[in-house]
């Protein structure tokens, strides 16, 4: 079985949150991932690009911590928060709940928190609606706040965007960036839009049938024979999405003025 240890975090704070190893994960006898290692980094933007059935949704799930590989190492840092927005989320139609009462129920204790997150993430509006009638870029918004009320210092996101046009996909990614700046935290995100990956990411982590095809800070990803194999080497037009100048952010300032299913 694999090794789940304490990750030491460095005075620094740029060690890991979390740190995977040659992990594998095998689901009913069938190879899933296999030999993939990522480090999860204070103030990094990760994202995960492949074809569906690639295991982006499974490593993601090894990275919060739902999923255990069969082989592997995953390491973790002492009092590691994480917040986990899913690209599904079931609502019980028999449960009536607003969208301020499942927010409550995070256990929030800060009532100056609870404000920041709800302006940060715009959902204000949504707050007094029932959880049954939001949209489905509605519903993912409050998963995000609800997962910030949490303090995380990693952001787990699985196709944060999808079935929102290209405008509010662009604002979205604009709020993440908004986010890791603001808080420092971590982010690991699905995306299939890969100009918005493109001008959105610090790194990409190209799969390919379970295994990292390539990886790397988009300009170098782009060019990797193996990602141009996949996707060819057009993207079309850009897609501006937010200022994007990879320096650290591990340091980032709390109160940062803002910019702007399957195993798949």
């Amino acid at each position: 079985m694999p090794a789940v240890q304490q990750l030491a975090m460095q005075a620094s704070g740029e060690a890991p949150r979390i740190r995977l190893q040659d992990v594998a994960v095998t689901l009913g006898g069938r190879s899933i991932l296999e030999d993939v290692s990522l480090d999860v980094v204070p103030g990094r933007i990760t994202t995960l690009v492949g074809n569906n059935g690639a295991g982006k949704t499974t490593l993601l799930r090894v990275v919060v911590g739902l999923t255990r590989p069969a082989a592997g190492r995953v390491w973790r840092a002492s009092r590691v928060r994480i917040g986990y927005v899913p690209q599904h989320f079931a609502v019980d139609v028999n449960l009536p709940i607003t969208a301020r009462r499942f927010m409550a129920l995070s256990g929030y204790a800060d009532a100056a928190r609870w404000q920041e997150v709800v302006d940060d993430t715009g959902v204000a509006a949504l707050l007094d609606q029932p959880l049954q009638g939001l949209s489905g870029g509605e519903m993912r918004r409050i998963l995000l706040a609800r997962a910030l009320l949490q303090h995380p210092s990693v952001l787990a996101l699985d196709e944060p965007a999808a079935g929102l046009d290209g405008r509010s996909q662009g604002a979205l990614y604009r709020l993440i960036g908004t986010l890791r700046d603001r808080y420092g935290c971590a982010v690991v995100v699905i995306s299939h839009d890969l100009n918005l990956v493109m001008a959105a990411s610090d790194e990409v982590l190209c799969l390919e049938h379970g295994r990292i095809a390539c990886r790397g800070a988009p300009a170098s990803v782009i060019e990797h024979p193996e990602y141009q194999k996949l996707f060819g080497s057009h993207l079309g037009p850009d897609t501006g999405v937010f200022p994007h100048d990879h320096h650290d952010h591990s340091h980032a300032h709390p109160r940062r003025s803002a910019a702007g299913g399957g195993h798949g």
